[in-house]
């Protein structure tokens, strides 16, 4: 079964035909909400919206062990994460979708383990790919098919939030070899590589990241909006696409 995490502006999957809602207790606190499980296109998914159902909850207070527990928990074999994000790459403009291939996490201070504690040994992963090659194939394959000129590669960084960054903090991001920013790729993709569960991302470009063209002296809030209204349907027709054609996770 495929899970779908929805960021800013993905609240809830049209299309899909819900049977049921579950709140799923974990060894690690509530998750961001219950989890939807329904059909789309003929596959059972499930969807969580990464910030609460309401939109209350914010980037560095997201509980990401809980919601990746409880997804793996319900049976999920992949998971596709949608988030919005600011540009720093010149060629990537509002509305535009990236599949994103590579992270730089500057977050701290948030859960970013399963394996801690007196009881546990130390464990590491390898993260030299943070992304399902698979699932990032499927992902680019799909948004062709549908039409969509999805950007097939991106380096995303990952900022603590909730405020947006500084000029001088993008212009750092840049020299570091980023092309986004956004607030909750990590350590939600470090975590499901620790359990074994196939992930990668899609994004929307809401806005350019500031300092950058009409970001210069400001971002604008509303201009965001209006752009993630209409470009999460292409998110939404990418997904479905994918889920239609492909065999179920994990069979």
């Amino acid at each position: 079964m495929l899970a779908i995490i929805g960021g800013s502006g993905l609240t809830q999957f049209a299309h899909l035909g819900v049977s049921r809602r579950e709140v799923v207790r974990t060894p690690y606190g509530e998750p961001s909400g219950a989890i939807t499980f329904g059909e789309l296109r003929g596959q059972s998914v499930a969807f969580l919206a990464r910030h609460g159902y309401g939109h209350t909850i914010p980037p560095h207070e997201i509980n990401y062990r809980a919601n990746l527990w409880a997804l793996r928990e319900c049976g999920a074999r992949g998971i596709i994460a949608v988030a919005s994000v600011g540009s720093i790459r010149p060629d990537l403009k509002p509305g535009d979708i990236v599949i994103p291939h590579q992270i730089i996490d500057y977050t701290w201070g948030r859960k970013s383990t399963f394996h801690e504690g007196t009881d546990c040994t130390v464990t590491h992963i390898d993260f030299t790919e943070p992304y399902d090659r698979d699932l990032r194939a499927r992902l680019i394959a799909a948004a062709a098919a549908v039409g969509v000129d999805a950007s097939d590669s991106g380096v995303y960084a990952a900022t603590q939030g909730p405020r947006l960054e500084s000029a001088a903090e993008i212009n750092r991001y840049e020299r570091d070899g980023a092309d986004l920013v956004g607030m909750t790729g990590m350590p939600e993709a470090a975590l499901a590589r620790e359990l074994d569960l196939p992930y990668a991302a899609i994004n929307v470009v809401a806005n350019l990241a500031a300092g950058r063209g009409d970001s210069s002296e400001g971002i604008s809030f509303e201009a965001i909006q209006a752009v993630l209204e209409v470009s999460m349907g292409q998110v939404r027709a990418i997904i479905e696409h994918m889920v239609a054609g492909e065999a179920p996770l994990g069979a």
